[in-house]
């Protein structure tokens, strides 16, 4: 039987999320008895004072977690994985459960079993120090010594934490960000150059967008301890996050110097230069670290990706096989296969993917990679209905694990049409950078963005580069500034700064970016979300193109739900969220239209495949561009493409991806009604 049931987790962990701060409150008295009655070896007292909590508030996380920990110490090993049971199904991603679950099979001697739950639970909360400690001896036994000494490192770091900050790397990994802040802070005023200290900060800020504080953190701790192995690999991942390429390999050439023969370091670097385009370099170092340790399968999924972005799709495929080969529950492996589009599965895949979905102990993140895969695989063989179960529940993992808040984001696309008034921008109308270089193809995601970068992306006067996270930052750190501030919001603020701001911002963002480019007078940001953000764009670079890459609603929006994103993009976990975004964007973009007439050029997917050298001449005219042939021809331009579409637009265009929608509209009314008087009115 699964541990849990999704439609449960779903409801009972919003309840149990909700609810668990203000029973800690409540019952703060009972849960003090029944800790000091498990401290004491008062197993049963402590037994009952969690029960009769539980009569009152079954859903309470603190309650359960202690009573499984009471009946393992009293060798009540069945009763205790019932309670943890019942425990994961309120809160999947918590760490301290599979801690728990992995001490069981430790005591009934299921080492196996129990290296799995102790590996899990540091994906879910790298604070675990007794889950380090146990893998590190377990791997050892097993004769596994590079896995081991990291895992131990990883244990040495965590006990030489002050206690502050270890409740502070818990409260990070259990989502309390604000209070993790909050007491972070609080212990820095008392050591401002605690090192671990300026790297939990600087991982929270980074978590809030203030990329900028990130940056500063990451930097000022480097300089008081250059020879901080964590705190330079956490700074690489950020710089990588926030696309700084050059930078984070740079930092990984250091360590991999200092470092030699290091798997971990040798990955980290494989990992940057592909970034980078050093495919040579990455291919070398993924070598290295499977002479260490064959057949790993995080560096065999890693090679992959590498080599998919590459083009060289045969041996990538070859790589992620290897890898679930290894390893049958690495779920990352089949969706990576899966998200190659063209891929087509195997009875036998199939079959050991079903097999892996059934697994007791299968992580959430897993589970959501079978399911989206397995949508795939269903989806090609036709059967139609099976595919949507499987996307629905891929779908419903991610919202276990998501904030995402529709009627949040509705009011955020209002105050942008509340402020970006024809008022605003006429007085700011000599605002800005001049420059003409950008060109901005935005939208939703799955709405053909990528199609539309390739096409231009081949005319030898633009650069394509990826999906650049620079206007999504900067409206991030305006959101910090304006909550000192009277304006309070962003884009409040853009009423009041000084006009020589959007200057600065916009020359910023060419200066920035320029590290993507490759010589040629204009470049690409595709990143999609930037839609929101049209006015900012306008304020700080008022010659920049803007395309709007549209999609009919339904195949955009189901697109998008059978589609499981790296990061970002949770509205589309729900047919009624994603909907309700479709509904927003297109008024927010009905109200650009209105006040910046003539801004945005709108190309619609259709179009596109149905007359491709015309809408392809429609673009360039827009652009100020002559005509080139290889825009027709796009998908003979060799370049390196990162998003889900990266084989697809290796190809010609072809039509039968316009309606396979329809084949799943039984299950979509939720969509349609979401939609609303929206879907009435494409093409616009």
């Amino acid at each position: 039987m699964p541990f849990f049931t999704l439609e449960h987790a779903l409801t009972e962990h919003a309840l149990s999320e909700n609810t668990d701060a203000e029973n800690a409150v409540k019952y703060k008295t009972e849960i003090a008895l029944a800790k000091s009655h498990l401290q004491s070896g008062r197993f049963d007292d402590a037994i009952s004072v969690a029960k009769t909590i539980l009569k009152d508030v079954p859903h309470y996380s603190e309650a359960l977690y202690i009573r499984a920990v009471s009946e393992r110490y009293a060798q009540r090993y069945q009763a205790a994985q019932r309670t943890l049971h019942q425990l994961k199904s309120l809160n999947p991603e918590y760490g301290r459960a599979m801690q728990e679950e992995g001490h069981i099979y430790t005591a009934l001697g299921q080492t196996d079993e129990a290296l799995r739950a102790y590996q899990h639970a540091t994906q879910l909360n790298p604070g675990l120090e007794a889950s380090w400690k146990a893998q590190a001896e377990i791997l050892r036994v097993k004769g596994h010594a590079i896995e081991a000494a990291n895992a131990q490192g990883h244990y040495e770091r965590m006990v030489s934490l002050p206690k502050e900050l270890h409740a502070v790397t818990n409260l990070m990994h259990e989502g309390k960000l604000v209070k993790a802040e909050r007491l972070c802070k609080h212990y820095m005023q008392g050591d401002k150059t605690n090192v671990e200290g300026m790297r939990l900060l600087a991982d929270i800020a980074s978590r809030f967008g203030a990329n900028d504080e990130a940056d500063f953190l990451y930097e000022t701790a480097l300089e008081l301890e250059p020879g901080n192995v964590a705190v330079r690999l956490d700074y690489i991942a950020f710089l990588r996050k926030v696309q700084k390429f050059e930078q984070s390999v740079e930092h990984a050439r250091h360590l991999n110097k200092k470092h030699p023969n290091n798997a971990v370091l040798e990955s980290a670097l494989a990992v940057q230069s592909q970034q980078v385009g050093d495919y040579d370099t990455a291919f070398e170092m993924f070598e290295r670290v499977l002479q260490k340790i064959p057949n790993d399968p995080i560096t065999l999924t890693s090679r992959g990706h590498t080599l998919k972005t590459y083009g060289r799709q045969e041996e990538a495929i070859t790589s992620y096989r290897r890898a679930f080969e290894a390893k049958p529950d690495h779920g990352d492996a089949y969706f990576s296969l899966a998200n190659l589009k063209t891929y087509r599965f195997t009875e036998t895949e199939i079959t050991a993917m079903e097999a892996a979905l059934k697994a007791p102990n299968l992580s959430l993140q897993n589970r959501a990679y079978f399911s989206f895969a397995l949508g795939k695989a269903y989806e090609d063989a036709k059967d139609f209905a099976k595919a949507f179960a499987h996307y629905d529940e891929g779908n419903r993992c991610k919202r276990v694990q998501s904030r995402y808040d529709a009627d949040k984001m509705t009011d955020e696309m209002q105050r942008q049409m509340d402020v970006c008034t024809p008022e605003l921008f006429e007085r700011l109308s000599e605002s800005g950078h001049t420059a003409s270089d950008p060109i901005f193809i935005l939208g939703l995601p799955r709405a053909g963005s990528t199609l539309l970068e390739q096409i231009l992306a081949s005319h030898s006067q633009v650069d394509g580069t990826l999906e650049l996270p620079n206007i999504l930052a900067l409206a991030n750190r305006l959101k910090r500034m304006a909550r000192g501030r009277d304006t309070k919001d962003y884009p409040t603020i853009l009423r009041d700064l000084p006009q020589e701001k959007y200057e600065e911002f916009g020359k910023a963002f060419i200066d920035d970016t320029q590290i993507h480019r490759q010589g040629a007078p204009f470049f690409i940001d595709k990143m999609p979300n930037n839609f929101r953000h049209i006015g900012l764009i306008h304020l700080i670079l008022p010659n920049a193109k803007i395309i709007d890459a549209r999609r009919h609603p339904m195949a955009c929006c189901f697109s998008g739900f059978k589609q499981l994103f790296a990061e970002g993009q949770e509205f589309t976990y729900g047919l009624t969220q994603v909907g309700q975004y479709y509904r927003d964007y297109v008024n927010l973009m009905d109200h650009w239209d209105a006040v910046l007439p003539g801004k945005v050029l709108r190309v619609q997917y259709e179009e596109v495949v149905a007359d491709t050298e015309g809408q392809v001449r429609r673009m360039l005219d827009y652009l100020g561009l002559s005509f080139e042939e290889a825009c027709v021809e796009f998908h003979k331009t060799e370049r390196s493409v990162r998003t889900a579409s990266s084989e697809q637009v290796r190809q010609p265009i072809y039509q039968s991806g316009l309606e396979q929608w329809r084949h799943f509209e039984d299950h979509l009314d939720p969509l349609k009604e979401a939609l609303g008087s929206v879907l009435e009115r494409y093409p616009v």
